[in-house]
């Protein structure tokens, strides 16, 4: 499976290929920078000496005073590309997000909508905070599994899908084993069905929850009747005290 590193070269190159038969990556002199032609080639070549801030300069100011232009598209595309590759996912998955919904029918839309889903799968920390970046993300690479089979970017997110969903139910199992931890038996029982029900895929991850789960309903179990026990002989007590 590629890395991240080389999935997003081998799609710029795509980006490249389909820009209007402009070769952005040209070593000629340097652009003036002022039709949208000049713009596009001064990002192109920020964008691959890593010069992102001036990747996303040239890039948004292209967006803004040549939205018509032929050239936009493909400068939306590559500005979410300069923010991914500068760490600012938010404002990549922004950007994409901006891409997709301005051009529907656009021949990158499988590559960007992968990359969205990318931006949204970079934006785990840990397994203890919420997974809403991974759950976005997930939507996306089904998308494009779904939407564009035959695309090169399918079987990048087939590969993702999987990830995406190890991590979610590594989620899960945390909050489980939290709640394991400090005997509260009843929400961990139910935390590892949960994980046992809905990822079936992933049958280490589910073997473990499986084997929790029971032991957590058995203390879950033990513990209401000592709880039943106790009130029962509460009542009782208080009946006697009365007489």
């Amino acid at each position: 499976m590629l890395s991240t590193k080389h999935v997003f070269f081998i799609c710029l190159i795509s980006i490249v290929i389909s820009a209007s038969g402009c070769t952005y990556f040209d070593r000629g002199p340097r652009p003036l920078e002022d039709t949208p032609w000049e713009l596009a080639q001064a990002g192109s070549s920020a964008l691959e000496e890593e010069r992102y801030r001036q990747a996303i300069r040239y890039f948004s100011e292209l967006k803004d005073r040549y939205p018509f232009s032929p050239h936009t598209p493909v400068a939306e595309v590559a500005l979410g590309d300069s923010y991914f590759k500068s760490g600012n996912y938010t404002a990549a998955i922004n950007a994409y997000r901006e891409f997709l919904e301005l051009n529907p029918r656009h021949e990158l839309v499988p590559y960007t909508m992968f990359r969205t889903g990318l931006a949204n799968y970079s934006k785990f920390k840990t397994i203890d905070r919420p997974q809403t970046n991974m759950v976005e993300a997930l939507e996306y690479f089904h998308l494009v599994k779904e939407s564009f089979p035959d695309s090169e970017y399918a079987e990048h997110a087939a590969f993702y899908i999987v990830e995406s969903r190890k991590r979610m139910a590594e989620h899960e199992l945390f909050v489980a084993d939290f709640y394991w931890r400090t005997n509260r038996y009843g929400p961990a029982w139910h935390r590892y069905r949960y994980v046992v029900d809905n990822f079936q895929d992933l049958p280490e991850i589910t073997e473990y929850a499986r084997q929790r789960s029971k032991v957590s309903y058995y203390k879950f179990q033990k513990d209401n009747s000592k709880q039943k026990r106790h009130e029962d002989q509460g009542s009782w007590r208080d009946w006697f005290s009365w007489l």
